[in-house]
């Protein structure tokens, strides 16, 4: 049976003094909150659910929704409260105090409240499947059944501020490139559609022959100002149909990710990258104790690319057939032959956790340092391509009346 989704009820009642007082409270449903404020000496009156927005928090004048910063901030300051010596009652309910986002401090007083209510952590973070994977929550669980979870929220909170670390360069890498060429694209169309008519009606004034390149620019002009609204309907059906496609396709999502691993330097630090997030969860999930076949599990959830998802189920198997991690890593032939050997070593010594730890830090410094240097290389040829396409369109305005200065 599934659970039921718990949200926030407003609710109005009678006190034993018979005044009239109302507020706000969590729970699985309206009976739940009736029976709760009958505990409390509370006759219950009316109870209404608040409208709920993204990710089934409720939503009171508005409030942006909750981001993977905002649950690795959570996980941090939560590792630092427990490793205080602080309860987790209190220790959730002062880094409730000091959210930002009140969707996320609903969020993590929620969770105070049925931790209050004795249920466990781990428990209580799988009813927010948006907010806390499965990854998160084992590992959670772990900590909780060894007796060890403050241990494990600062490994839980190391790898989520790696993590997302890692992420943010990825979108550095990518999102710089396709900022530039909006902007192109932009002024390209802005030049088109406004300054190119105001040339082409003093063109026709003068009555002038027309060098080539002006005369495409013009009918380039023409076209947009017509069909200007089907080719941004293109444009914006393209992308979502594509976005669609990669989400509901397993064979589009698949050849994404292949074209992506083989693009030029974007494609090597996409490679490093799965092997930087391979190794990093892999160590933090092997040292907490979890089974090696169940971390790859885990780890294979966290690829977050199909080519690797797959080599990663594929060594599982292998695994669980009683064949070495670093002899299946090698079959793959997705891995680099460093971490195959480093593997190998941590396999041999017995430190395969910290060995992975290692391999983990040495791939996010080489995507760190890639990304600089892509970032680097591409203003060179990103003041080429904004001089190719804006200036070559102002020397095709600018043709007539040089040719004009000739003659003169």
């Amino acid at each position: 049976m599934a659970k039921t989704k718990t949200g926030s009820y407003v609710w109005e009642g009678v006190n034993k003094r018979g005044q009239k007082i109302q507020g706000e409270m969590i729970g699985e449903n309206a009976a739940i909150i009736k029976a709760q404020l009958r505990k409390q000496g509370v006759m219950p009156g009316k109870i209404k659910r608040k409208s709920e927005g993204l990710f089934g928090l409720s939503m009171q004048g508005g409030g942006k929704k909750i981001g993977n910063a905002d649950i690795t901030l959570f996980m941090r300051q939560l590792a630092t409260m427990t490793k205080s010596g602080v309860p987790l009652v209190q220790g959730l309910e002062i880094v409730a105090d000091g959210m930002e986002n009140p969707n996320m401090q609903k969020l993590v007083l929620g969770i105070k409240d049925k931790v209050a209510a004795g249920n466990d952590f781990a428990s209580c973070l799988t009813e927010y499947p948006d907010q806390f994977d499965k990854l998160t929550c084992s590992l959670i669980e772990s900590g909780e059944q060894s007796g060890a979870l403050e241990t494990m929220l600062d490994r839980v909170a190391i790898y989520k501020e790696k993590t997302e670390l890692l992420k943010q360069k990825i979108k550095k890498a990518t999102k710089y490139p396709m900022i530039v060429m909006i902007i192109a694209m932009i002024v390209s169309a802005i030049l088109l559609l406004k300054v190119v008519p105001t040339f082409q009606e003093m063109f026709s004034s003068m009555g002038a022959n027309l060098p080539a390149p002006t005369l495409a620019l013009i009918a380039t002009s023409e076209w947009l100002q017509a069909n200007w609204y089907i080719l941004l309907g293109v444009i914006v059906g393209s992308v979502l149909g594509l976005k669609h496609a990669i989400k509901t396709s397993p064979a589009v999502e698949e050849q994404k990710d292949i074209i992506v691993l083989k693009l030029p330097v974007i494609g090597g630090i996409m490679k490093k990258a799965v092997v930087a997030r391979f190794a990093r969860v892999l160590s933090t999930t092997f040292s907490a104790g979890v089974p090696l076949v169940e971390a790859l599990e885990s780890v294979a959830g966290a690829a977050d690319n199909v080519i690797y998802k797959r080599a990663i189920l594929k060594v599982r198997d292998d695994v669980s057939s009683g064949i070495q991690l670093n002899a299946s890593m090698r079959s793959t032939g997705v891995f680099p032959n460093m971490v195959v050997q480093m593997v190998a070593i941590g396999e041999e010594s017995g430190a395969l956790d910290a060995m992975l730890a290692k391999v983990a830090e040495y791939f996010e410094q080489e995507v760190d340092n890639e990304v600089d240097g892509l970032t680097a290389m591409i203003e060179p040829f990103v003041m080429a391509f904004l001089g190719v396409v804006v200036g070559g369109m102002l020397i095709a305005m600018y043709l007539p009346i040089f040719k004009m200065g000739d003659a003169v």
